[in-house]
């Protein structure tokens, strides 16, 4: 029968006598029924929930792209928005394994682990994290250098350069000192043993905003997890994201294109140790309660 162009009845009667009993009314009152409200339902959240994803570098699974759907006003649940995604075709992101791109300077003298593997904080600006990444070029190695609030995984200063010289610390530093203040009595920078880490010109940076630096132990990636961790979906949302259509020309494109990304970070990425909060919101809220606290105290 191939090649064979076949009605309705004589499909219908080739499946009855393969044991499936369909009557022809029954596949034209099946193609002439209405919509159902679930299908009608469908038609409207599976485009909002595709102009979700692809706002957020086409990176959010099932229950991230939930919460961004609930945010934004759409009455849905998890399971919902699964089934849906399955329908659109698409997925979250999966991260890939990290590789190693500290350098220790085994000669340097190197500052104690303040840190503990604990990476908690009471507030901002109690505990800062920061490390190196490289992304592959067509004009050569770009590095990344990110410094991260470890209260609200703000990231507070970044520096992306044509090499991994103490300098690019410093000026991700920089940035760091002056959206958080020029003194932050008490804080403490955690890093690993990185010659750029351990060098004076960065000790001497710290001690300047009253911070201190702290160093885990060599070879450790749990020593620096935190930091490990932004790095590893830095490279997975953005180097090797979804959205990327290809591989990276220059240092600047990669510089241009991590702008972007630590603005989305900062400001619309759903973070699950937040609550599903951006940064911002979350310290926002931190912010709001201690004013409020501090209200209630003054009236008292």
């Amino acid at each position: 029968m191939e090649g064979k162009k076949l009605g309705v009845e004589s499909i219908c009667a080739t499946l009855s006598k393969a044991g499936v009993q369909v009557a022809p009314s029954t596949y034209y009152a099946a193609k002439n029924r209405e919509p159902s409200a679930r299908a009608l339902r469908d038609a409207e959240l599976r485009p909002a929930l595709r102009e979700l994803w692809e706002a957020n570098y086409r990176v959010y699974g099932a229950r991230k792209l939930w919460k961004a759907a609930q945010r934004a006003g759409h009455d849905i649940g998890r399971d919902q928005t699964a089934r849906m995604m399955r329908k659109e075709g698409i997925e979250g992101v999966v991260r890939t394994k990290r590789v190693r791109t500290t350098r220790p300077d085994d000669k340097a003298a190197r500052h104690p682990d303040l840190v503990k593997r604990d990476f908690t904080a009471t507030g901002p600006n109690q505990l800062w994290v920061t490390d190196l990444t490289f992304v592959p070029t067509f004009a050569g190695i770009a590095y990344v250098c990110f410094i991260i609030d470890a209260f609200s995984r703000m990231i507070v200063g970044w520096r992306v350069a044509g090499h991994m010289r103490t300098e690019m610390v410093l000026d991700a530093l920089e940035m760091a000192r002056w959206s958080r203040g020029t003194q932050l009595e008490g804080l403490r920078c955690h890093s690993d043993a990185g010659s750029q880490f351990t060098s004076l010109r960065y000790g001497e940076r710290l001690a300047e905003i009253g911070a201190v630096p702290s160093i885990g132990t060599v070879g450790d990636s749990y020593d620096n997890a935190l930091a490990e961790t932004v790095n590893g979906y830095y490279k997975a949302e953005l180097i090797r994201g979804p959205a990327r259509p290809g591989p990276w020309r220059t240092v600047d494109d990669v510089e241009l294109a991590t702008l972007g990304w630590v603005h989305w970070h900062n400001h619309q990425r759903l973070h699950g140790y937040l609550n599903d909060l951006p940064p911002t919101e979350f310290e926002g809220r931190f912010y709001a309660t201690q004013q409020g606290a501090q209200a209630l105290v003054e009236i008292k």
